[in-house]
């Protein structure tokens, strides 16, 4: 272990085997941070805290800080962080509000500089969330997603898994799985093929989702009838299954957010 002599460590954190407290970081009583982990210089990591194994956390970068809500009563709360996970220069990550609720982020993510994830968030796994992008409270990004930089999600929002966002997108609907999507609103742009490759899936797979999006967003059915098609003329793939059952929830939801709770 490593803590440079300008660092403020509370004698009650507990940093696991190898961790690097860099200058003039703040690590606050009861945080837990893993092996092999870093933090800083200059940031801070507040108390309610856990940090997972070969995080890296760089400078100025903020973790645990009250979230950004009205209705925060100041009752204990937490965010966890997982492996494997690169936390660029300033970005804030907020706990969440509601008595021993957490905001999660999973294992080998990036969210890059000056980028925000509110209270509540749920992050999955092998995300990438670029410069300035702002995540608002209760969001849920599922595995493999890439957010482009100054990307703007509105609070509730669904992110499916293997999609993708183009920079200064403003996102206030749930974006479905596998897709590429940008604009102001969000608009579906189409089938994101290299990443579906880039995690396994078939070259006739992709092709099976392919015709899905042109049956969904390239013709003239509505999303319902669209579905309908679907399922009665398309291989039912794991993709094809899990993109249906993402859109019916989504119109089960409230303005297009599956769990928005208005």
């Amino acid at each position: 272990m490593s803590i440079h002599p300008t660092a403020i460590v509370d004698e009650s954190a507990e940093l696991g085997a190898g961790v690097e407290i860099k200058p003039f970081t703040v690590i606050e009583a009861g945080v837990r941070m893993g092996d092999g982990c870093s933090a800083g210089p200059h940031a801070v990591v507040r108390s309610g805290t856990t940090i997972g194994e070969n995080t890296h956390v760089h400078t100025g970068a903020v973790l645990g800080e009250p979230p950004q809500d009205a209705k925060y009563d100041g009752s204990p709360t937490e965010l966890i962080v997982g492996n494997n996970t690169t936390i660029r220069e300033y970005v804030t990550v907020h706990r969440a509000t509601g008595e021993s609720n957490a905001t999660v982020i999973g294992d080998d993510n990036m969210l890059m500089a000056y980028s925000h994830v509110g209270h509540n968030s749920v992050i999955g796994n092998g995300t990438i969330i670029a410069n300035s992008a702002g995540l608002s409270g209760h969001c849920v990004i599922e595995d493999y997603v890439n957010i482009g930089g100054l990307v703007g999600l509105h609070q509730y929002v669904t992110v499916g898994t293997m999609s993708m966002i183009g920079g200064m997108s403003r996102i206030v609907r749930d974006v479905p799985p596998y897709l590429i999507v940008e604009g102001n609103p969000e608009e579906a742009r189409g089938i994101n093929w290299r990443g579906l490759a880039r995690h396994g899936v078939s070259e006739e797979d992709r092709a099976e989702l392919k015709k899905m999006y042109r049956l969904l967003f390239r013709s003239e059915y509505n999303i319902s009838d669209a579905l309908d098609v679907v399922e009665a003329e398309l291989r039912q793939t794991a993709e094809v299954v899990y993109l249906a059952e993402f859109l019916r929830r989504v119109d089960e939801g409230y303005a297009g957010r599956q769990i928005d709770p208005h």
